[in-house]
């Protein structure tokens, strides 16, 4: 992955942690919604958004590897 060394600045690493905590939220919004429909194509296409999402917060994550996972989900709750 290419990133440019402004990607990984002060203001840039806390842009971030609020974009993956509104992932977090869209995939907690995603799993509510896929608990309360029965049809399967919807819950597929509920299933492909949220593993989307996840390929973001994974990218999100690697970039900065500084991060540890408690503090990743510590600015998530």
């Amino acid at each position: 992955m290419d990133v440019k060394k402004e990607d990984k600045s002060e203001e840039s690493k806390k842009n971030h942690l609020t974009y993956y905590k509104s992932l977090t939220k869209l995939i907690s919004d995603f799993q509510e919604e896929k608990n309360q429909v029965t049809d399967p194509t919807i819950k597929n296409h509920l299933d492909e958004r949220i593993n989307a999402v996840e390929i973001d917060r994974k990218r999100i994550r690697e970039m900065f590897p500084d991060i540890t996972k408690e503090e990743w989900d510590v600015n998530t709750n």
